[in-house]
C-alpha cells in the first residue's frame, strides 16, 4: 500500500470545518440587536485580511440588519424591505448618490443607518473581492511552481544516477515543494498524488546508497512516530474542536515527510490512522451531542411558546389577573434566557414565534388598560353623581323616605366598579360623611313613634328570646312567628343596624337550620323540618357559606375607609370562625354518610 494515500473514511472534509465555524458564529443572538448595534458589530469584524476571512459572520450580520430594518420600517408605517443581494446594495448606493431629495418629500428616518450599513458592506465586499482575486492568483502561481518542481523531480528520477549525485538534488527539490503555499482546491489532490508518486518512484527505482537511504528512512520514521505521539495525546484534550484542528495540521505535516522502510510503512500508518480515528469519533460525537442538545433546546422553547400563546389567548377581565399573568410571562421569559440555542435553521424561527406571542399578550394588556381607564373614569362620574345626591339629601327631615333613599344609594355605590386609586379614598370619605351626617341627625331627632334606641332594645330582647327557645314539633311555626315579630320592630340607630341584624340571623339559624333557605324565602310556605341529621348538617353548611359571602362583600364595601378598621377586623374574625366551622361540618357530614352505609 502507498503510505501517502489517506483512506476516504479518514479524510476530513471542509464541510465539517464549516459546521464548526457556524457553531461558533451562532453564539451571538443577532435577532436581539438594534440596527445601530448591528452596524457597530459589522465594524468590529476588523479590516483587511481579518475581516474577509470572517465572511459567515459578515453575511449573518447583514441578514439580521435587513430583517430588523424591515420590521422597524413596517412598525413606522413605511414600506418594509427585503434583504438585498450584494449587487443590489451596490446599485442602490449608486442610485442614492445620484438622486437628490425632492422638496416636501417625507424623509426616511432609517435612511442614515441604512446608507451607513450599505457603505460598510460595500467596502467589505470590495475588500473580499480583491482578497479572493489575490488569493486565486497566488494559488495559480503556486500550482505552476509545484508543477515545475514535479518536472524537476521527474527528470531526477529518469536520470537513474547514483544517489551520491542525485540525493542532495532530491533534498533541494523537497525543500522547494514544502516552501510553496496552497493551490486551487480542484487541483490539490492530483498535484499531491503526482508528487508523492515520483517521490516513491525515486526511492524505489533509483539505485541509491543503502546506508544513506536507511538513514533517511530512519529519520522519516522518527518524525512520523513523533506525529503519532502528538496525535495520540490529542485524544486527551478536553477541547475537542481544538484537538480536531491540531489533527489537521499533523496530517499536513505527515504528507510532507518522506517514506519509511517498507517493513514499517503499514504499521506506522495504522498507528497514525488509529489515533486519527479516535479524535474523529470524539469530534463527531461532540457535534452529535450538540445536535441533540439543540433539539432539546428547541423542544423546551416550543413548550414555552405554547405556554405564552395559551396565556395570550385568554380572555382577561380584571387588573389583578393581568398582573398575575404578566408575572407568569416574565417568569417564562427568564426560563427562555436560560435555555441554549436551537439549530441554525430553527433558532430564528422559534425566537420569532416566542416574540410574537409575548407581543400579542402585552398588546392585549395595553388595550385592556386603555379601556379600563375609560371604565374607571365612568365609574368616577357615577360615584360623583351619587355623592351629589347624598349631599343634597343629608339635610332632609323626611326620615323614612330619606332613609330608604340613602339605602338605595349605598346599594348603587356597591355595584359601581373601581375608580382611579388616588380618588378612591377621597370619594368614599365624602360619601360616608354625607351618610353619617344624615343618620346621626335622624337618630337625634327620633320621635316616640320612631324610637331607634327603643327598637334596638326590643330587637335585642327578641334575640334573647330566640336563643332561649327550645326546639320541638312546632319549630316551623315558631320560626315564622319570630320572623314576623322582628319585621314589626322599626329602625335601629344606623351604626348598630349591621351588628344587630347579624346577631338576629345567627340566633335564628342556630335554632332553625332551614332559616334563610331559598324555599323559606321564596313562596312564603312553611318549610318542613329536616328529615335527617345529614340534611340538617348540609343546611348548616350552605348557610355558613352564604354568611361567608356576606362578610366578604361587607369587607369590600368598607375596605376603602380607614375609619372602618374595627368593623373589618370583626368581619374577618367571623369569616375565620365560619371557615373552621365549615371544616367541622364537612367531617360530620362524612361521618353521617358512613353511619348510613
Amino acid at each position: 500500500m502507498s503510505e501517502v494515500n489517506i483512506p476516504e473514511e479518514e479524510k476530513i472534509t471542509s464541510d465539517v470545518l464549516e459546521n464548526n465555524e457556524t457553531a461558533e458564529v451562532e453564539q451571538v443572538n443577532l435577532a436581539e440587536k438594534t440596527l445601530a448595534e448591528l452596524s457597530e458589530l459589522f465594524q468590529k469584524l476588523g479590516s483587511g485580511l481579518e475581516r474577509v476571512k470572517r465572511s459567515k459572520e459578515a453575511e449573518a450580520i447583514k441578514s439580521a440588519f435587513y430583517k430588523r430594518l424591515s420590521k422597524e420600517k413596517a412598525d413606522a408605517g413605511l414600506a418594509p424591505v427585503e434583504e438585498p443581494s450584494a449587487s443590489e446594495i451596490e446599485n442602490e448606493e449608486a442610485a442614492d448618490a445620484s438622486v437628490s431629495v425632492e422638496e416636501g418629500k417625507v424623509e426616511n428616518p432609517f435612511e442614515a443607518l441604512e446608507n451607513g450599513f450599505k457603505s460598510l458592506y460595500n467596502d467589505y465586499k470590495r475588500e473580499r473581492a480583491e482578497f479572493n482575486q489575490q488569493l486565486e492568483k497566488e494559488r495559480a502561481d503556486n500550482l505552476a511552481a509545484k508543477e515545475a518542481v514535479i518536472e524537476e523531480l521527474k527528470a531526477l528520477v529518469e536520470k537513474q544516477e547514483d544517489v551520491s549525485a542525485t540525493f542532495p538534488e532530491f533534498r533541494e527539490i523537497q525543500n522547494k515543494w514544502r516552501s510553496i503555499g496552497s493551490v486551487p482546491a480542484q487541483n490539490y489532490r492530483n498535484i499531491n498524488d503526482t508528487y508523492q508518486y515520483y517521490v516513491e518512484k525515486f526511492y524505489d527505482m533509483v539505485k541509491i546508497n543503502r546506508d544513506l537511504r536507511d538513514l533517511d528512512f530512519k529519520k522519516n520514521l522518527e518524525a512520523k512516530q513523533g506525529l503519532c505521539d502528538l496525535a495520540e495525546k490529542l485524544a486527551d484534550n478536553d477541547n475537542i474542536v481544538e484537538a480536531f484542528r491540531e489533527l489537521q495540521k499533523l496530517h499536513e505535516q505527515w504528507k510532507d515527510i518522506g517514506p519509511v522502510a517498507k517493513e514499517y510503512r503499514e504499521d506506522i500508518w495504522n498507528r497514525f490512522k488509529a489515533a486519527t480515528s479516535v479524535v474523529n469519533k470524539k469530534y463527531q460525537a461532540f457535534f452529535e451531542e450538540q445536535k441533540a442538545k439543540q433539539a432539546e433546546n428547541l423542544e423546551a422553547k416550543t413548550r414555552l411558546c405554547e405556554l405564552v400563546e395559551a396565556i395570550a389567548d385568554k380572555e382577561v377581565k380584571s387588573s389583578n389577573e393581568w398582573n398575575s399573568l404578566s408575572k407568569d410571562i416574565e417568569d417564562i421569559q427568564k426560563q427562555w434566557k436560560g435555555i441554549g440555542f436551537a439549530s441554525k435553521k430553527d433558532n430564528q424561527k422559534i425566537y420569532d414565534r416566542f416574540r410574537a406571542a409575548c407581543d400579542k399578550f402585552f398588546e392585549k394588556k395595553r388595550v385592556f388598560y386603555s379601556q379600563y381607564k375609560d371604565n374607571m373614569n365612568e365609574n368616577l362620574e357615577k360615584k360623583l353623581s351619587i355623592i351629589e345626591q347624598a349631599e343634597a339629601l343629608k339635610s332632609s327631615t323626611e326620615w323614612k323616605k330619606a332613609t330608604d333613599q340613602f339605602i338605595n344609594l349605598q346599594k348603587q355605590w356597591k355595584e359601581i366598579g373601581a375608580v382611579p386609586r388616588k380618588k378612591s379614598e377621597q370619594l368614599w370619605k365624602r360619601f360616608r360623611a354625607a351618610c353619617d351626617e344624615f343618620f346621626a341627625e335622624r337618630d337625634k331627632q327620633a320621635k316616640p313613634e320612631n324610637d331607634f334606641y327603643g327598637n334596638l332594645k326590643a330587637k335585642r330582647k327578641l334575640i334573647d328570646e330566640i336563643q332561649a327557645y327550645e326546639n320541638g314539633a312546632d319549630d316551623a311555626a315558631a320560626m315564622q312567628d319570630f320572623a314576623a315579630r322582628w319585621q314589626a320592630i322599626g329602625f335601629v340607630p344606623f351604626k348598630e343596624k349591621d351588628k344587630i341584624a347579624q346577631a338576629y340571623k345567627e340566633a335564628m339559624q342556630a335554632k332553625f337550620p332551614d332559616f334563610g333557605s331559598r324555599a323559606q324565602r321564596g313562596s312564603g310556605r312553611q318549610s318542613r323540618a329536616p328529615r335527617s341529621e345529614k340534611e340538617v348538617l348540609i343546611q348548616k353548611y350552605h348557610t355558613l357559606q352564604q354568611d361567608i359571602d356576606t362578610y366578604e362583600n361587607n369587607i369590600g364595601f368598607f375596605a376603602a375607609s380607614k375609619n372602618a378598621e374595627a368593623l373589618i377586623a370583626q368581619m374577618r374574625e367571623r369569616i375565620a370562625d365560619a371557615k373552621l366551622e365549615l371544616k367541622e361540618l364537612e367531617a360530620k357530614i362524612r361521618k353521617a354518610e358512613e353511619d348510613k352505609d
